[in-house]
């Protein structure tokens, strides 16, 4: 009888610490398979929070806190793959490429999920994982760098844009089936946003055009995890996407 209550008491202090973790971290290990796989549920939702901080009123995916989980990721034998769950309005580009590159560095199996949307730089989050889904109802906006603040009218800061946008560009082409001039061409439409410059991709357009795999929902994107799990390795070619 004792350990039968020893027993149920370590369940709902384990339930209890998933609990803990989803609430203040938007993360948890998903164990409970009948694969025995260890799959980590990472959530990048809202704006991706770059150096400053967005303000109180605001949902925020801090860098800061992601990057060492990644690390930790990557270092643990336990965890046997990842999955990103995206419904981010994007935010802060140098934070978004850090986060894009070390999940796209991992050694473990990765599988994205674009939810309700995965906006700006929430594009190259999205196409840094081995596999990526997008539901039917989801939308991707793609759209030139912005800048916040004071800009200096001068050559030297157009050429900054550029480099940065470059960097986007090459980072989603390199991980994903969409051609350099294609990207750029939609970053550059004129006729889809009314004050804006930029396109809207719907779940069926974005997997036309080869950003994202394919359409689905949870139970594909875990089954792909699990999948890519069993065969003990990556994707040998992002670009095959």
């Amino acid at each position: 009888m004792a350990q039968q209550n020893d027993e149920k008491n370590d369940e709902l202090d384990n339930q209890k610490y998933k609990d803990e973790k989803i609430e203040k971290e938007s993360q948890v290990t998903l164990d409970e398979n009948n694969s025995n796989h260890k799959i980590h549920l990472i959530t990048i939702i809202g704006e991706i929070e770059g150096h400053e901080n967005a303000g109180n009123q605001s949902k925020v995916t801090k860098y800061e806190l992601l990057l060492p989980q990644l690390a930790s990721i990557e270092d643990s034998d336990e965890i046997d793959g990842v999955l990103l769950l995206l419904n981010t309005m994007g935010g802060d580009v140098e934070a978004g490429l850090a986060i894009a590159e070390m999940v796209a560095s991992l050694s473990k199996p990765t599988v994205s999920l674009v939810l309700g949307g995965s906006h700006s730089i929430g594009v190259p989050i999205a196409v840094s994982t081995d596999y990526s889904f997008i539901v039917p109802t989801g939308t991707m906006v793609v759209h030139p760098v912005r800048m916040n603040g004071m800009v200096i009218g001068v050559p030297q800061t157009f050429n900054y844009f550029r480099d940065v946008q470059n960097r986007i560009t090459g980072f989603v082409h390199t991980h994903c089936g969409i051609s350099k001039e294609r990207y750029e061409e939609l970053m550059m439409e004129t006729e889809v946003l009314t004050k804006d410059v930029g396109s809207v991709l719907e779940g069926e357009e974005a997997v036309k055009e080869g950003i994202i795999n394919e359409i689905g929902g949870i139970s594909q994107a875990i089954a792909k995890l699990h999948e890519f799990i069993n065969n003990g390795s990556k994707k040998s070619s992002k670009k095959m996407k």
